[in-house]
């Protein structure tokens, strides 16, 4: 298997966070423990899940880490709408987040896609337990 960070989702994502930590330091400080916060955590969530469920055993747990990771992105997307409703993020830098996201979500749905091809694995939310 390829090192994460040779996958261009992993990238993009890495670049996400990046932009999304200097988006937010412009942030009003009253949103330092808020949304600025929130918005940092989903940021880095969708490629940490990335890292960590590549260096998982198999491909059923690398899964699992993959639909977190898409969680953590559609999570991050309503947070950046949420954002530019309120004017914290504008114009062109409000487009690129949307964009980039868009397709970081679109990536992350390839690669699912591509994981489940081949295995009979079907993805159970994590309240849902089956025994085996």
């Amino acid at each position: 298997m390829k090192s994460v960070k040779d996958l261009d989702v992993y990238k993009k994502a890495f670049q996400i966070s990046l932009d999304i930590y200097k988006l937010t330091e412009h942030f009003p400080s009253t949103e330092q423990f808020g949304l600025s916060s929130q918005m940092r955590r989903a940021a880095v969530s969708i490629c940490s899940n990335l890292a960590e469920g590549c260096s998982r055993g198999t491909t059923k747990e690398y899964l699992h880490f993959v639909y977190i990771a898409k969680g953590s992105a559609s999570e991050l997307s309503c947070q950046v709408d949420l954002s530019v409703a309120l004017g914290f993020i504008k114009g062109s830098a409000a487009t690129k987040q949307k964009s980039d996201l868009d397709e970081v979500l679109k990536m992350l749905s390839g690669l699912i896609k591509t994981l489940s091809t081949g295995t009979n694995h079907q993805h159970k939310p994590l309240t849902q337990t089956t025994k085996h």
